[in-house]
C-alpha cells in the first residue's frame, strides 16, 4: 500500500527540506572557519578567502532565495523573510562573511526544529507492513498462493500458524486461537472453531485454520481502519507554530525600520546592519531548543513525545474527549454478579457459559472464562460457535443450544429477565430459555473523577466527552461515576472519528485513548494521547504516549507544555527586544553589518540559555 507522509501532507506552505537545513549548518559553518584561516594565517587573495563563502552561499543562499521568492508571491511574510533579505543583502553589498553568518544561524535554526519536529509519520507504513503480501487459497489442486488484492468472497483461505489473517472470514475447518490484540485493544487471545469470525489483522496461534473469505481485502475491517486514518492525516491541518506567530509582526516592524534608516541616512549599509540584529534568531533557535529540553523531561516522566507540537498546544485545548475501556477504567471487566432463573444453577450456566466464551472476541469473554477457572468449572465440549458481529455469541455445548447477547438483541417481553442494574451485562440462554444475567464490574481508575472534575477550574476545559463502543446504559453509568455531563456510547471506530473531528472544529481538542480502534480518533483531534505502549500503531497515531497508565502522567504533560510555552515566549520575546535595541543602534549608525551579526550571536546565546531551563529539574508538576 502506497502511503502518504504526513509530512507532505502538512506541507500546504512553501518549506524547505530538513535535510538542506542540516548539509548548508555544515557547509557554512566550514566555510567561515576556512574563510578565517585564510583571512589570518594564509596569504591570499580575497578572491581565495571569499572562495568557501561563495561555495556555501551558492549551496544555500541560492534554495533560500528560491523558497523566499515563492513565498513572497504566495503573500507568506513569516520570520524566516529577515534572515533571506539579510542574506541577499550582504551578497549585494558583497559583505560574504556577514552573509554566510546569517546562513549559519539560519540553517542552524532549522536544523535544530527539524530534530525537534515530528519526522514523516510511521502510522500507515506500521499499518501496511503488518498485512501479508499473499495469501494460501484452497483449490482442488491443493494450496495456491495469490496476492491478498486477488481475493475473493467465497475463497477458502488457509492460515498457517503466526501468520497474519488476511481478509475478514468465518472459520470453517481447525481450532485454534488468534491474537486480535491490534484490532479490539485486549490483550487476549481469542480461541476459534468452526463457525467463529476471524477479522483482518489477526495473528493467527499455533494451529493452522481454514477459513472462507466474507470480504475483500479492500473491504475488510483492517482496510478500512488504514482508509479512516490515511484520510485523517490527509485532512489534519497544519499547526500554526509560535515562531510564526511572533514573527508575523517582528518582521514588518524590523523591515520598515531598516528601510527608513536607509533613507534617512542614505546608507544603504545601515539597512544591512539593521536586518542582520534583527534576524530572528531566538524565534528560530531558542524555541527549538525549548522544545527539545521539554520532549527530554517527558521523556524522563515516561511520556514520549511523538510530534513536538503537541507542546505549544496542549495547554490551550478546551475539549478533552475521552476513551472508556483501559482508559478512565482499568480495562480489566470482572463477573460480580450472576443471577439465574429457576431450574439453572450458577455452576452448570457458568461452565456452559465459559466453554463457548473461550471462542468470542467480546471484551466480558476473558472475565466469563476467568470466573470459570476461579470456580473450578469442568470446561465442556463446544461445537458450531457462531458469532454474528452485534448478535451474540451462539454454540452448542454438550449437546445444548447456549445462546449469550445483551438485552437489547431480544423481545425481552418473552422472558421474565431481571431489572436493569448499572454496568456492564449480558444474558445466556440456554435451549431457548433465560438461564442468568451476569453482571460486570469494570472498575474506574482511583484517579479519573479528581482528573476529570480538575480540568474546568484549572486548565479551563470548557467540554469533557466520553466515547465508546460499548453499550449506551454503560457508558452513561461510568460518566456519572467520574463526573462527566457528555457521554456517547455504542459508536463505531469511524463513527468516533466523525465526532472528534466535529468537536475539533469547535475548539481545539484532545483526545485520549488506547487501543488500534483509538488511532484514527487521535489523528483527528488537535492532540491525541495513548495510553500503554504494548500497541505500536496506537504509539505511533499518537501526539505523546504515555508509558505508565496513569490519568496523573497527562497532568504532567499539560504543565509541561504550559511551561515551555511560557519559557520559549521568554526567550523569544527577550530575545525581539535585544535585538530591537540592537536595530536603533544599526539605524543610528552606531552597529555596523559585521558588529550586529556579532550582537545576533550574543542574544542568540542569552535566549538559548534560557530555553534550557525548561530540561531542568523542578517541582511537582500536578496540581490534583
Amino acid at each position: 500500500m502506497t502511503t502518504t507522509p504526513i509530512s507532505a501532507v502538512e506541507k500546504t506552505k512553501v518549506e524547505l527540506a530538513p535535510g538542506w537545513a542540516k548539509f548548508v549548518t555544515v557547509v557554512s559553518a566550514i566555510a567561515i572557519v576556512l574563510h578565517l584561516f585564510l583571512r589570518w594565517f594564509v596569504s591570499s587573495s580575497k578572491m581565495q578567502m571569499d572562495l568557501p563563502l561563495y561555495i556555501a552561499l551558492a549551496l544555500g543562499g541560492v534554495p533560500l532565495l528560491v523558497v523566499l521568492i515563492r513565498k513572497l508571491w504566495a503573500r507568506e511574510l513569516g520570520s524566516d523573510f529577515l534572515a533571506g533579505a539579510s542574506i541577499v543583502t550582504a551578497v549585494l553589498l558583497r559583505e560574504y562573511l556577514v552573509a554566510t553568518i546569517v546562513l549559519l544561524m539560519f540553517s542552524g535554526g532549522g536544523a535544530l526544529e527539524a530534530f525537534a519536529t515530528r519526522r514523516a509519520s510511521r502510522v500507515l507504513e506500521a499499518l501496511a507492513k503488518r498485512m501479508p503480501a499473499l495469501a494460501h487459497r484452497r483449490t482442488g489442486q491443493g494450496l495456491t498462493d495469490i496476492r491478498v488484492g486477488d481475493i475473493a468472497v467465497g475463497d477458502t483461505l488457509v492460515v498457517l500458524p503466526h501468520e497474519i489473517c488476511p481478509v475478514d472470514g468465518i472459520v470453517i475447518e481447525g481450532r485454534g486461537s488468534m491474537n486480535e490484540a491490534y484490532l479490539t485493544g485486549e490483550p487476549f487471545e481469542v480461541e476459534k472453531a468452526p463457525g467463529s469470525a476471524v477479522l483482518s489483522g489477526a495473528l493467527n496461534g499455533e494451529s493452522l485454520l481454514t477459513i472462507q473469505a466474507e470480504k475483500q481485502a479492500t473491504d475488510s475491517r483492517y482496510a478500512r481502519i488504514m482508509r479512516v486514518m490515511e484520510e485523517t492525516q490527509q485532512r489534519r491541518p497544519r499547526l500554526r507554530r509560535l515562531g510564526d506567530m511572533l514573527g508575523a509582526w517582528y518582521t514588518p516592524l524590523a523591515v520598515g525600520i531598516a528601510v527608513v534608516a536607509w533613507v534617512l541616512s542614505g546608507s544603504v549599509e545601515r539597512f544591512l546592519a539593521v536586518l542582520v540584529i534583527a534576524t530572528p534568531c531566538p524565534l528560530l533557535i531558542a524555541i527549538p531548543v525549548a522544545v527539545i529540553g521539554a520532549v527530554s523531561l517527558s521523556a524522563r516522566r515516561g511520556i514520549i513525545i511523538k510530534n513536538p507540537a503537541v507542546l505549544e498546544q496542549i495547554d490551550s485545548c478546551r475539549t478533552f474527549i475521552f476513551d472508556k475501556t483501559g482508559t478512565l477504567t482499568y480495562g480489566k471487566p470482572a463477573l460480580t454478579r450472576i443471577v439465574c432463573a429457576p431450574g439453572f444453577s450458577e455452576s452448570e450456566v457458568l461452565a456452559s457459559a465459559a466453554s463457548i466464551e473461550r471462542y468470542s472476541k467480546h471484551p466480558l469473554a476473558a472475565a466469563i472464562v476467568e470466573a470459570a477457572k476461579q470456580r473450578g468449572c469442568e470446561v465442556l465440549a463446544v461445537s458450531q460457535v457462531h458469532e454474528p458481529p452485534g448478535e451474540g455469541l451462539r454454540g452448542t455445548v454438550n449437546g445444548r443450544e447456549v445462546f449469550l447477547t445483551g438485552r437489547g438483541k431480544i423481545s425481552t417481553g418473552k422472558f421474565d429477565l431481571p431489572p436493569i442494574e448499572p454496568g456492564l451485562e449480558c444474558l445466556v440462554f440456554i435451549d431457548g430459555k433465560f438461564a442468568a444475567l451476569f453482571g460486570f464490574e469494570d472498575a474506574p481508575r482511583s484517579d479519573s473523577r479528581v482528573f476529570v472534575t480538575h480540568l474546568s477550574p484549572r486548565h479551563q476545559v470548557t467540554r469533557v466527552i466520553l466515547v465508546s463502543g460499548d453499550r449506551e446504559a454503560e457508558v452513561r453509568s461510568l460518566a456519572e461515576k467520574v463526573g462527566i455531563q457528555i457521554a456517547y456510547g455504542a459508536r463505531t471506530p469511524e463513527e468516533k472519528v466523525e465526532l472528534v473531528r466535529s468537536e475539533t472544529e469547535r475548539a481545539k481538542s484532545v483526545f485520549i485513548g488506547d487501543g488500534i480502534n483509538d488511532a484514527p480518533a487521535m489523528q483527528a483531534a488537535t492532540v491525541g494521547i495513548a495510553f500503554g505502549h504494548e500497541n505500536d500503531i496506537t504509539s505511533e497515531a499518537a501526539d505523546a504516549v504515555v508509558l505508565e497508565r496513569s490519568l496523573g502522567k497527562v497532568d504532567e504533560l499539560i504543565h509541561i507544555g504550559r511551561r515551555m510555552r511560557k519559557i520559549a515566549l521568554e526567550s523569544a520575546v527577550g530575545g525581539m527586544v535585544l535585538s530591537a535595541v540592537g536595530m536603533a543602534l544599526a539605524a543610528a549608525g552606531w552597529l555596523p553589518p559585521i558588529g550586529g551579526a556579532v550582537a545576533q550571536e550574543l542574544i542568540d546565546l542569552a535566549a538559548v540559555l534560557n530555553a534550557v531551563r525548561v530540561a531542568l529539574p523542578f517541582g511537582d508538576l500536578r496540581d490534583f
